[in-house]
């Protein structure tokens, strides 16, 4: 018990002098006022890259961290997200950031500045799913709700609801020719021809 006492001791040490000079340095981490270390980054929920591989997200209960998929660096960390992050995706020109949140809304960030453009509200329950389409016009989000939700990614206007799922959806694709493909936990996949509706 004594040897655990002082490797936490000695652990603790280290990240208060290290840990510092990180806290007052580092003004991405977005530090709560008074925290001087950080052990760990929460939970993740989801982990992708961008569709040219330089970026990384990973959401989870703290927000998004974006790093340089290449060298590992932190480049930004995305909070506003009440509840947590339950899903990323990357536009495919790479321009948008959208995450789907435990508080019933998707963000919208720009990947390049980190601000946040807009939030889409609308669902049901946590939105567990977020894909754009292959032209990076539209953005599919499934929900605990049952249902998919259609948006305009550029001006985040709703665009159509789809339903016909009995559980909560927990994954939306769109295929390379635009096709949108939806799944629930309980194994249940519907395939969407949404043509250029909206």
């Amino acid at each position: 018990m004594s040897v655990l006492r002082l490797m936490l001791t000695l652990l603790l040490a280290i990240f208060t002098f290290t840990g510092i000079g990180l806290a007052e340095d580092y003004t991405q981490w977005h530090w709560p006022e008074g925290a001087k270390v950080r052990l760990g980054k929460g939970s993740i929920s989801e982990i992708t890259y961008s569709s040219d591989g330089r970026h990384l997200a990973v959401g989870g209960s703290i927000g998004i961290w974006v790093y340089d998929a290449k060298t590992g660096e932190e480049l930004n960390l995305l909070t506003g997200d009440t509840g947590g992050v339950e899903s990323v995706a990357f536009s495919p020109d790479g321009r948008t950031l959208a995450s789907g949140v435990r508080d019933d809304t998707i963000r919208l960030w720009d990947v390049r500045t980190g601000v946040h453009l807009r939030t889409l509200e609308g669902h049901i329950g946590h939105v567990y799913s977020v894909a754009f389409s292959p032209d990076s016009v539209r953005l599919a989000s499934g929900a605990w709700g049952k249902t998919i939700r259609l948006w305009d990614a550029k001006t985040g206007k709703h665009l159509q609801t789809l339903t016909g799922h009995t559980n909560g959806v927990s994954s939306v694709a769109f295929s390379p020719g635009g096709t949108l493909a939806s799944g629930t936990g309980y194994g249940k996949v519907l395939f969407w021809d949404i043509g250029t509706q909206g």
